[in-house]
Parts: structure tokens; C-alpha cells; sequence
């Protein structure tokens, strides 16, 4: 008699259980929450791409302030307009940059 009364005891907790997960599982693929979801991940998806584009802003204005420093050209911030001009140094140590040679076609002929 215990024997059977465990048996229907552990069939019937079994049976809850099963139940319980199939009822979650189908309310997960409602088309609400669904819904939900998606809208979720595309808000998280929203801010990844803002934190990135901020990121790539950072290191471009980063990278531009290491060039120009690099070539001599860099800008105050807070001086006028008139002193903001970049000024680019004059080519020194690069010989052999003048006019380009014309060369002679047949047609000129």
C-alpha cells in the first residue's frame, strides 16, 4: 500500500512539474512576449552602438590630435579665429620633389 501511494505521489509531482515547464515554455512564445524580447534586445543592441560610436569619436579626435601634432599642425582651442589658422611648415629634407617631367607623346608631334 505504501509502495502505490509513493508510486502515484512521485507520478503526480511528475506530472506538476512537466506541466508547470510546458506553461512557461508557452507563454515565452506568445507573440507578446515575443514582442517583449525583441524590444529589449534591440534597445540593448541601440546602446552597444551608441557606446561604439562614442568610442570611435574618442579615438579619431585621439588620433588627430597625435597627427597633428606629429606634422606640426595642431590648433589652440582657445585662441581667436585669426591664431587658429594651421600653419604647415615648410617641406625640408625632401629632395627631389619638383614639377613633374612632361613626357612627349606621338600625338604632340
Amino acid at each position: 500500500m505504501f509502495r502505490r501511494a509513493f508510486w502515484f505521489t512521485t507520478g503526480a509531482a511528475a506530472g506538476v512539474w512537466a506541466t508547470t515547464k510546458v506553461q512557461r515554455k508557452l507563454r515565452s512564445l506568445a507573440p507578446e512576449s515575443v514582442a517583449v524580447r525583441t524590444a529589449d534586445r534591440a534597445v540593448l543592441a541601440g546602446q552597444r552602438l551608441r557606446d561604439f560610436a562614442l568610442d570611435v569619436r574618442t579615438g579619431m579626435a585621439q588620433r588627430e590630435g597625435e597627427l597633428q601634432d606629429a606634422l606640426g599642425i595642431g590648433e589652440l582651442p582657445h585662441a581667436p579665429a585669426e591664431e587658429r589658422e594651421r600653419v604647415i611648415p615648410p617641406q625640408t629634407g625632401r629632395p627631389g620633389l619638383g614639377p613633374v617631367p612632361r613626357t612627349t607623346r606621338k600625338e604632340d608631334h
